[in-house]
């Protein structure tokens, strides 16, 4: 990407460029039913909205209904669903990881069963070492009932000595690149949410194909996401997928930023791929799709607004981040996007 391409200008041309492409290459150039992106360097061309594995999907009592939204999702043109080991894993210390079935990954695999190649797949370990990693591999090719993955992700890396230790010998990093060369996994990833410049630095020491990281209108107050690391992902052409959207509906307020379209819209006039959104419901989820459907580029006033809504807020519609005072949360299994 040229440095002087615009914010609205990039989103134009993925949306424009994506178009070209199936047309130069040949494919059926019949309009898709959402806007569409490329991601990265991966060669797949993202729809806007994707699904996230968690609200409905990681919930034990929630089968039927996330079944209808997998579903449902696939039908009106959702071609990237994102879960991870952990989401919906039942919480203990005493049993490792990788013997925990995580219902999220249950659930998912029970569509992938009929409609796999109908979708870009990604998961994520929540391991930062390999044998420990390779075994949660294991586990989500089992349950998402697939031979391989099309993303697989280091989830939710918080803090520097996780990136040394998966950095290190018998790190992380050696099943990722191990299940690349085997074909268990096309594309490598990693996710965070809580600090970025401990993501800048992961980016700065591997080329991971795509990066999902924390983007809403609260971003800029604090911690930012969508200044340094977001450019870094753009430089080296990261496959870019924001999470955060609505931040568990803390975004929502009715003197604040207080629809979906307003913290949709602004997400994706950044210069990204696509967002991932859990839903909690079938109604939720094509309310979502209808938004990417008719969404356009907001103008930098409007953007600017929606972020001064946020500022009497920022804690509430930021609260995954690196707290202010020092200490901060103790990351456990339950690593979650």
């Amino acid at each position: 990407m040229a440095e002087d391409l615009t914010r609205r200008e990039f989103v134009k041309l993925g949306v424009t460029g994506a178009a070209a492409l199936a047309v130069g290459s040949g494919l059926a150039t019949a309009a898709p039913p959402m806007p569409e992106r490329p991601l990265g360097r991966t060669g797949h061309l993202v729809r806007l909205f994707s699904l996230g594995g968690q609200a409905s999907i990681e919930l034990p009592d929630k089968h039927d209904v996330s079944i209808a939204i997998i579903n449902r999702a696939i039908d009106l043109g959702v071609n990237y669903i994102d879960t991870a080991a952990a989401y919906g894993r039942p919480r203990t210390a005493d049993t490792p990881r990788w013997e925990l079935n995580g219902i999220s990954q249950t659930y998912i695999g029970e569509v992938m069963a009929t409609r796999r190649k109908e979708v870009f797949l990604a998961s994520k370990t929540d391991d930062r070492t390999r044998d420990g990693s390779l075994k949660l591999l294991d586990q989500s090719l089992r349950l998402l009932k697939t031979d391989h993955l099309d993303l697989w992700q280091l989830h939710n890396v918080m803090r520097d000595e996780q990136v040394e230790q998966i950095f290190a010998k018998d790190g992380a990093i050696e099943a990722l690149l191990k299940a690349r060369d085997q074909k268990m996994v096309r594309f490598l990833g990693i996710t965070g949410h809580y600090d970025p410049a401990v993501l800048y630095r992961a980016l700065e020491r591997f080329d991971f194909d795509t990066i999902l990281m924390a983007l809403n209108p609260a971003d800029k107050h604090r911690l930012p996401f969508q200044t340094d690391l977001l450019a870094l992902a753009n430089k080296k052409n990261m496959g870019v997928i924001g999470m955060k959207i609505p931040a568990r509906d803390r975004l929502f307020r009715p003197d604040g930023v207080s629809t979906m379209k307003d913290a949709m819209s602004y997400t994706l006039t950044l210069p990204i791929s696509t967002v991932i959104i859990g839903c909690k419901t079938v109604e939720q989820l094509e309310e979502n799709i209808s938004l990417a459907k008719n969404f356009s580029p907001l103008p930098a006033a409007e953007m600017a607004r929606l972020e001064g809504l946020t500022a009497a807020y920022v804690a509430d519609a930021s609260w995954f981040k690196k707290p202010l005072a020092t200490g901060g949360p103790v990351e456990n299994d339950q690593n979650t996007d």
